[in-house]
């Protein structure tokens, strides 16, 4: 989209309430972070995100368009890394590091996920946990200050 066109559609809400929505926006996490963006609906149609300053999209969040259009927000595949143990002191020890970096992190039964770094991955392996390099989607936590609503899916 060039940069001086205005956006076929300007997205200005997101809706506290899972309403039935007429469209889908997907998009990785670096642009889920993003007040302000000018995008692409999965449709094809130009849009622009006008969201309050820090918002930050969830996967199955519903957006309203001045026009009263409800999106739904997808999160996109990324390449991840997810690192595994059955040791939860081992899981502890490489969140806490990972977090000391603040990198910002998924964590599921048994894992956790960060997008990918190589560094990251050496570090984590030498906790010694076993670091795969997968595509996933990725929804990391939101922080302990943030009070931002969280969908677990």
């Amino acid at each position: 989209m060039n940069t001086d066109e205005k956006p076929e559609l300007q997205i200005t809400e997101r809706l506290p309430e899972l309403l039935p929505a007429q469209t889908t926006l997907t998009l990785p996490f670096e642009q889920r972070q993003k007040s302000r963006l000018r995008t692409r609906l999965d449709n094809g149609q130009n849009a622009g995100l006008f969201l309050p300053r820090g918002t930050i999209l969830r996967h199955g969040d519903r957006l309203r368009a001045t026009s009263g259009l409800i999106v739904e927000v997808r999160a996109a595949s990324e390449i991840v890394s997810t690192a595994r143990a059955d040791n939860a002191l081992l899981l502890a020890r490489a969140a806490y590091h990972l977090g000391n970096r603040h990198v910002a992190l998924q964590i599921g039964p048994g894992w956790v996920r960060y997008l990918h770094d190589q560094v990251l991955d050496g570090m984590v392996r030498e906790l010694g946990l076993a670091v795969n390099r997968e595509q996933a989607l990725f929804e990391p936590e939101i922080g302990a200050y943030r009070s931002e609503h969280h969908h677990h899916t």
